[in-house]
């Protein structure tokens, strides 16, 4: 566990005052420390201790035909290994049904053949999917460690479909997965009279290992069977235990591997149309149906054996779905997934706060003035390269390099009839580069990390003013690991440093992110004069990892300063927060449970000036029935406390206490028609109630068709929302008027996903997501004194009056008048992606897709109802046609 972990429990609110907080946390850490610290101790030195399984790969001279017959020579000479172990539904029981795997290869290619009976071949899933869909069908798994470092896999799975799922694993940890990594290799299976056979061809080009004259790889395989709620593995790792890679078995046998330059290119062309919603005559840069297309190169070239360098010229991500719709009421960035392959793939790398990908051909952040204007939607990406791999000394390597080209928005004056141009984001070139060590027996690691943004900017360009001229991060990491990963200690230190003029380093200072202008804040000054910004961050974590009884404690600070924002993400410094959490999880059944377990956690988060943010103490219930039916409950709970942000850069708020409760239902996973249910009710001290409830519906009617319903619906009533600030308040206020208003929002989501499969490489994918979103503002008021949690309202207060309007409101407040705009709305908007997908050749794809982006706002805090969904059908919206064709081909 990382300061990932602790993410979800930054509310950015606070409470209280706390002389004390970094010795408080301190403590804390220290206490669990102490704690753990015998078996810390013995931990250090002991290591999985079980014998390793061993399996041999024949070599062959002439490939079999990966046709899902095992009729070759090669298999019948070959070692089967059958002693797999289950891992569900009885823990160390021997499987309801043989399976056996055998393993070869030639010069070129790993080489996997199967056998898996069953009692009821009639019964066995063989649902046919997309690529990389973890479905409910059979499949038959196999990871390799190929670096033999006990902390990474590549794993390539087949489902008795036919559908290849492939994913590399780091951390040692069996979840964590990307599926980002999409190598090119080959499967094909057979449903028989007995069960179902898999064959598969890994070529050794698409692996990254260390060059020895003899290959020894660590190796587990795994069969699923979702009808039996059957897990096997053939090196099994008990559920209490951690680890994954470091638990793996030996595969040996292979040796006098033939260097491959290991060179991929793959080019593309692409052709678009789009079909604007609504089209102004008298707009020139508009017109009914506009064209265009591009080409571009993809390429990877192995650099020896272990070390891979992508490269991509005019990037086309044509194909990518749709981010989802959000209504963002706070000040704070909202942060979406990565999506584009190039950027996707092994991001895990790359992994942490310093680096977030979609900063790199965003859309740009300028803007150009005139009667029409014709923007770009994102920033071009004139090339990227990567470089990944690790080194035969332990040494992990990963380094990305960007740069993107100049952005101009054409303009048109319709008075003169003069067209023009004006530039909204400088060409800029990006940077990244991680290295990690790994040493002792437990592969232990610690490492460092920097990024770099710089951008074609003068102090005299109007930009200038809203971008920093350049930023530069550092980190350095470790991660400590006793008995394999039982236990484990991890943390880093990690400094920014950002430039530009001093007109955009004041304005970077007032952003929501520093909020350096705060009246009352005595640790931090607002500095119109500098044009450099600089701050720290560092955590810890300490953390048992297995068995019954697992949790850990978290210490993390972020100064005033911190600001990695060019190339990651942070939404808020100047904090300091603690986190602990206990875990206790009964794994073996008992009656009707298969599996329970209880959580409590507890956090703490302080300003850097010693006042308290926030305080909260949850706790979760949850439990597994031997049917696979489970049901979880959680309860927190937060003390009245404080922010230091609901203001918008005035002084510190009260917020109120909080109570809150969550119940979540999921049915048996494995079964083809499924789904899960939850609901969440919390309320606070000034009479706020939210509600919020959503369903999953999973549907599986024929072997090629999914079907996933993910409707959403939430209600608020009486939150408490920023409006405004204005000049006049009172010196309680320390001048300033903060307006606030409580809020009625609802919303209602309803995302679609519907994948039909022709073959495992034709696919016809289909997202839409309908979605309404809507909030009244009422009882406007302004904080009465800095720190407090009441408000003056304007409508109760003797000396105030308030009137609405058609453009807003009319406020008079102790003999002074001023204005506050309309904040109601009501938004419907329906985004949909349809991508045919066909891989006409290995690695070689053809795209046709369609998207749609429909959309409509107006002023009217009206409830929205499930019509409105249909409303948003009925939007006006542009249409985006687009085809695009990829050819794979490797140069050996």
């Amino acid at each position: 566990m990382s300061a990932a972990h602790f993410a979800p429990y930054r509310r950015l609110k606070g409470a209280g005052r706390s002389t004390q907080p970094l010795r408080a946390a301190f403590l804390a850490v220290f206490s669990l420390f102490l704690w753990n610290a015998a078996a810390l101790k013995s931990a250090a030195q002991a290591g999985p201790s079980e014998a390793r399984k061993g399996a041999v790969a024949i070599h062959v001279t002439e490939e079999p035909t990966i046709d899902g017959v095992l009729n070759e020579l090669v298999w019948v000479n070959a070692s089967w290994t059958s002693d797999f172990v289950q891992k569900e539904p009885v823990e160390g029981d021997a499987p309801s049904a043989l399976t056996e795997v055998a393993l070869a290869y030639s010069e070129d290619a790993l080489l996997v053949a199967a056998r898996m009976q069953s009692a009821q071949p009639g019964a066995i899933n063989a649902l046919v999917t997309r690529r990389d869909v973890e479905s409910n069908a059979e499949q038959l798994v196999v990871s390799l460690d190929t670096y033999l470092n006990g902390l990474t896999a590549y794993s390539f799975g087949v489902t008795a479909g036919g559908a290849r799922i492939d994913y590399f694993q780091d951390g040692d940890d069996q979840d964590n997965t990307d599926y980002s990594f999409d190598p090119v290799w080959s499967a094909a299976t057979r449903v028989t009279d007995q069960g179902w056979v898999a064959e598969m061809r890994i070529p050794f080009s698409q692996l990254r290992f260390n060059e020895r004259p003899a290959q020894v790889w660590g190796l587990n395989l795994n069969r699923r069977i979702p009808t039996l709620n059957e897990d096997i593995y053939w090196v099994m790792v008990p559920k209490e235990e951690t680890g994954w890679a470091s638990r793996f078995g030996r595969l040996s046998g292979i040796g006098n591997l033939r260097p491959s330059r290991r060179v991929e290119l793959l080019p593309y062309v692409a052709a678009s149309g789009l079909a604007p919603g609504e089209v102004d005559a008298t707009n020139p840069f508009v017109s009914e149906f506009e064209t265009g297309s591009r080409v571009g190169l993809d390429a990877k070239m192995g650099l020896g054996p272990n070390l891979t360098l992508d490269v991509t010229v005019n990037p086309d991500f044509g194909q990518v779905e749709a981010d989802p719709a959000v209504v963002n009421l706070t000040a704070f960035e909202t942060f979406f997934v990565e999506r584009r392959p190039f950027f996707a793939e092994g991001a895990d790398l790359l992994s942490g706060g310093h680096f977030y990908s979609r900063r790199i051909g965003a859309r740009p952040r300028g803007s150009a003035t005139a009667d029409f204007v014709d923007q770009p939607e994102s920033t071009t990406i004139l090339g990227a390269s990567k470089l990944s791999g690790r080194l035969s000394s332990g040494m992990s390597v990963a380094a990305v390099a960007a740069a993107t080209q100049g952005e101009y928005a054409r303009t048109f004056d319709a008075a003169t009839g003069i067209t023009g141009r004006q530039r909204v984001e400088p060409f800029a070139g990006y940077g990244a580069l991680a290295l990690s060590q790994e040493f002792g027996r437990n592969a232990s690691t610690i490492g460092g990390m920097v990024t770099a943004v710089q951008r074609d900017l003068s102090d005299d360009d109007p930009l200038a003013a809203i971008m920093n001229q350049s930023a530069y991060t550092g980190q350095l990491h470790f991660d400590l690991r006793f008995r394999g990963s039982d236990y484990n200690v991890q943390g880093s230190l990690s400094g920014s440093t950002v430039s530009g003029t001093a007109e955009r380093i004041t304005r970077l200072q007032r952003s929501p992110v520093h909020y350096f202008q705060r009246p009352d804040a005595d640790h931090v000054e607002l500095d119109p004069t500098i044009t450099r910004l600089s701050g720290y961050a560092a955590d810890v974590w300490l953390g048992k990892n297995s068995g019954n009884w697992t949790g850990g404690s978290l210490l993390a600070i972020e100064s005033p300063g911190y600001d990695p924002n060019d190339l990651g993400r942070l939404g808020r410094a100047d904090e300091v927060a603690w986190f602990a959490q206990v875990d206790y999880r009964a794994l073996v059944p008992r009656g009707i449970l298969h599996r329970w377990g209880v959580n409590a956690s507890t956090y703490t988060s302080w300003g850097l000036d010693g006042v308290r943010n926030i305080t909260g103490l949850d706790a979760r219930a949850r439990a597994t029935l031997t049917n696979y039916w489970s049901a979880s409950l959680s309860a927190g709970f937060n003390p009245t406390g404080s922010s230091d942000s609901a203001t918008r850069g005035g002084p510190r708020m009260g917020v109120a206490g909080e109570r809150n409760i969550v119940l979540n239902l999921s049915s048996n996973p494995a079964r083809k028609v499924g789904g899960s249910f939850f609901i969440f009710h919390e309320v606070d001290d000034l009479e706020r109630i939210d509600w919020e409830s959503g369903f999953t519906v999973r549907w599986q009617p024929s072997e090629r068709l999914n079907l996933f319903l993910e409707p959403s619906w939430a209600l608020q009533r009486g939150n408490r929302q920023y409006v405004a600030t204005r000049d006049g308040g009172s010196q309680a206020t320390f001048g300033s008027r903060y307006i606030f208003a409580s809020i009625d929002r609802s919303q209602l989501s309803a995302p679609i996903r519907l994948n039909y499969t022709f073959k495992p490489d034709l696919t016809l994918e289909v997202y839409a997501e309908p979605f309404a979103a809507s909030g009244r503002y009422e009882d406007f008021g302004e904080l009465e004194e800095a720190g407090g949690l009441a408000l003056r309202e304007y409508d109760a207060d003797p000396s105030s009056s308030i009137m609405r309007d058609d453009s807003g409101y009319a406020v008079t407040s102790d003999g002074q008048e001023f204005r506050l705009p309309d904040p109601d709305f009501r938004v419907v908007s329906f985004r949909s992606n349809v991508v045919l997908r066909w891989e006409w050749r290995a690695g070689s794809t053809v795209y046709l897709v369609w998207q749609q982006d429909r959309s409509n706002f107006v002023r009217d805090g009206d409830l929205v109802r499930p019509g409105s969904l249909w409303d948003a059908l009925e939007a006006t919206g542009d249409n985006f046609f687009g085809v695009k064709l990829s050819y794979w081909f490797p140069v050996d």
